[in-house]
Parts: C-alpha cells; structure tokens; sequence
C-alpha cells in the first residue's frame, strides 16, 4: 500500500491480529555499532521500495541522486540535553545518578534515578558531576518508578549535566557534539533524533543546491524511545507522549507541497510523529503550525496524512519504532530489509547506518 494510499483518521493502537513478537529479531552484538562514523554521510544507507519491496545498497552521500527535486525534507532540530547527572546523597553520602525525562515546572524535572532504593521522596542529594555542583531534593516518586525532583538551579545545567548516551553503547565519546545532529538548534531531548546524524552541512548544501527544500519541526525526544514493547498484544502499549513545536513557515510550506502533489520526506521517526500527530488533531488532515504533546501510536494499517518517505536508522526489535517504519514500507517488507542488513552486516541504532524508505 502506498503511503499516498487514503487518509483516514490514524490508528492509535495495534492491527487487529498483530503481535509484538511479530516485531522480534535476531541482531548478533557485534552489529550494534558503539562509536559514530567519519565523515558522517559516510555510512551505509539502504533504500526500501514502498511500492514493491525492492532493496538496494548505497552510501548515505548518494542520497541526492535518490530523492527527486522539489521533494520536501522536514527535519527534527531538537537538541539533545546534558541530562545525566552523577552525585551523591547529602546525609548518607551514597553515590546517585539521574537521567533527566522532562522539565515538568521551573526547576522540577522528570527522572530516571539509580540506586531506586536510595531515592525515595524527601532524600536530598548533591550533583558534583561536571564543572560545578549542584542541589536537589526527590519530591515524589511515580508509579511507574519515575522520580520528580527538584534542582536549585537547573540553569547550570550545562555545567554539571553530560550527554546521555544509549543504554546499549558502552564506548565513550571523545566529541559530545557528535551525538548532536549538525543543525540541532532547541534544547529539550534526552536523546538524540539519530536518522539526522548522518548530514553533513555540505550535504545539506548539495540537497538544496538540487531543488530539495528543508523544513524544521521540535519534537523532544524522550528516554521511552529504547524501551521495547512488553504487551503481546501492541493495542495494550501505553504510547508515550513527547513536546512539539510547528512553525508557520514549516507548515505552510507543508501545506503547499502536499497540494501540489509534492512529496514529504520526514528525516527520522520523531519527525513522522510530529507531522502525522499534528495532521491528526487539526481539521484538514494537515499539519498546521503550533506546539502540542505527541502521543500517536502507528502500527501497521495506519495511513499515512503527510509522511511519503522516511530516513531512518534501524531500530530495536519488538519496538515502537519497528512498528512505525513498518506501517510506511508493510510488515514483511520491513523484516525481509531488516535480515539483508543482518547478512550484509550493517551497523544497527543510534551510531549505525540507515535506510531510505521511499
């Protein structure tokens, strides 16, 4: 089914009949690349037909001559924070870290923290981490295992705070902006938008130099991307929520290509849930400018409002994501893809290669 195939309202929860382990698959730990490539549009870049499953080989600095001119490409430019803090608690002097989720007020933050049986609410904790220090206290701790926390001045976070990095990536990065992507301009993630690792800025020059036209959402990623599904049955996954921001010009813009018939390629997952959750809440079926929580959850038999082609990385199995880029390019023709890039030993996640889906 193309991506241009209908326009009906979106699915929020699983295909009849699907399953998650519908979504399973071997990946030997030897592919799952732990440090980024140089230069970065030098890696892999495979290209997933749509309209027949077709697969091909290229590297990602090829990519101008796959897309076609005037076509749309719509990036993430959200910036990913130094939300990892180490310390320790004040009173018991135990060692603690955090993984700051989201800033829920002024100074009170959203967090993963370790040791859990150490932080319960009231613990007072000091962060010694980076440059300078600072001091928060656990103010509740969520359901889930969550903890609320305030800091006393989350403005330094810059100082004591570093990048986070994936939990499956056990290297350390010389370069903290590699986990950057070269145009990430709003700070709010907690991890990075990883399909746009692999521009360049003299990619990005060939790409317009070409006809293609660039466009820029928000969407701040959340630490739920890496969490796998553990329902058996997707419809009963609780679909995480993350903050969107549209601009005028990119909606516009959006709007302009989609009626002349042009097509839209989303530069990453975060991208298509930007767009496609925003379609899905205004009253055309497009996306129109303003900021919002996204919460949708596509599955295959989904279609598709905006998105008609989509780069991306290749993603953990029985994930979210794994759902999402199946619902553009079909179930089958997205494991077929995923097991050439396990016997043509391509680099999976955050650091690995990518596909073209289109």
């Amino acid at each position: 089914m193309s991506a241009q195939d209908g326009r009906d309202a979106p699915n929020l929860g699983g295909g009849a009949g699907m399953r998650t382990s519908d979504f399973d698959y071997e990946l030997p730990a030897a592919l799952i690349a732990q440090t980024p490539l140089e230069p970065r549009d030098h890696s892999r870049l495979m290209t997933l037909s749509i309209a027949d499953g077709g697969i091909a080989h290229h590297r990602f600095y090829e990519l101008p001559g796959l897309l076609r001119p005037d076509d749309v490409m719509v990036f993430n430019d959200s910036r990913v924070m130094p939300a990892r803090l180490y310390g320790r608690r004040i009173g018991g002097g135990g060692a603690i870290e955090l993984l700051l989720l989201a800033r829920v007020s002024a100074g009170v933050w959203r967090a993963i923290g370790r040791p859990g049986r150490y932080l319960r609410a009231g613990t007072a904790f000091e962060i010694t981490s980076g440059a300078g220090a600072m001091t928060g206290e656990v103010l509740q701790v969520e359901d889930g295992g969550e903890r609320i926390v305030r800091l006393d001045d989350d403005a330094r976070l810059p100082e004591v705070g570093v990048a986070p990095l994936p939990p499956y990536i056990s290297e350390t990065l010389d370069d903290a902006e590699r986990y950057q992507t070269v145009y990430a301009r709003v700070e709010g993630s907690a991890a990075a938008p990883t399909a746009g690792l692999h521009f360049t800025e003299s990619l990005l020059d060939r790409l317009r130099a070409m006809g293609v036209h660039t466009a820029f959402v928000s969407l701040h990623v959340g630490w739920d991307s890496f969490r796998p599904v553990k329902t058996d049955n997707p419809a009963e996954h609780k679909m995480h929520s993350e903050y969107f921001e549209i601009s005028d010009a990119t909606a516009a813009l959006i709007r302009r290509a989609k009626s002349d018939g042009r097509r839209i390629v989303a530069v990453g997952t975060t991208t298509v849930r930007v767009l496609e959750n925003a379609a899905a809440l205004s009253g055309d079926g497009l996306p129109s400018a303003g900021s919002g929580w996204a919460d949708i959850f596509i599955t295959p038999g989904y279609r598709f409002r905006v998105v008609d082609a989509l780069i991306t990385n290749f993603h953990l199995p029985r994930s979210t994501l794994l759902m999402l880029t199946s619902a553009l390019a079909g179930r089958d023709a997205m494991m077929r893809a995923y097991a050439e890039a396990v016997a043509q030993r391509y680099r999976f996640y955050s650091f690995g290669d990518a596909m073209l889906i289109r």
